[in-house]
């Protein structure tokens, strides 16, 4: 089993793609890792590309105080799915077609191959609403957007998590594009 130590690591290497890539911005999205009987997630107001101690989250009972408050949706997706690790970013592109679009169909050859749909939820951040919409949405693939909000992608690890936020925002930057 992984220990908090590596776990970080994983965090802050991540983060630093998210930020290098536009994928999100300032202490916006958090991330986290399955174990055990819950899962790590960054810190509440962290920086992705130093995100500090990772705070464990047990499935059932209270949260720390310390976690991200988008817990309620990892820990959904953790029930519900079976991703082992999730990206929550606000990349730029798919929160803009999240306003206009309930769901959002790819054209380019890599959204096609890796998440032909990706679906549009409702709900307010941190909520239970979104948190069950967001793991309803990933029954079905590997990346939903809540609406104005931002994407969550699972995997079975952090970097398979990252590739598909990086490739839905790649896939609604080319429809975004298509529109002009």
């Amino acid at each position: 089993m992984r220990d908090a130590g590596e776990i970080k690591e994983d965090f802050c290497r991540i983060g630093h793609r998210l930020f290098a890539e536009a994928l999100t911005g300032a202490n916006f999205g958090n991330l986290s890792i399955r174990v055990g009987d819950g899962f790590y997630i960054t810190r509440r107001g962290s920086y992705l590309d130093t995100p500090g101690e990772p705070v464990y989250v047990p499935l059932e009972g209270a949260s720390p105080p310390q976690a991200s408050s988008e817990y309620r949706v990892h820990r959904q997706i953790y029930k519900k799915t079976p991703h082992l690790a999730v990206v929550h970013a606000h990349p730029p592109f798919a929160i803009a077609l999240s306003i206009l679009y309930d769901g959002i169909s790819p054209v380019d050859s890599e959204g096609l191959m890796f998440c032909p749909f990706i679906p549009v939820v409702n709900g307010s951040p941190g909520s239970e609403e979104l948190a069950l919409n967001v793991s309803q949405g990933l029954l079905s693939s590997s990346v939903a957007i809540a609406r104005c909000h931002g994407t969550f992608a699972g995997g079975k690890d952090l970097d398979e998590a990252y590739i598909r936020t990086s490739i839905a925002e790649h896939s609604c930057r080319i429809l975004t594009l298509l529109r002009k």
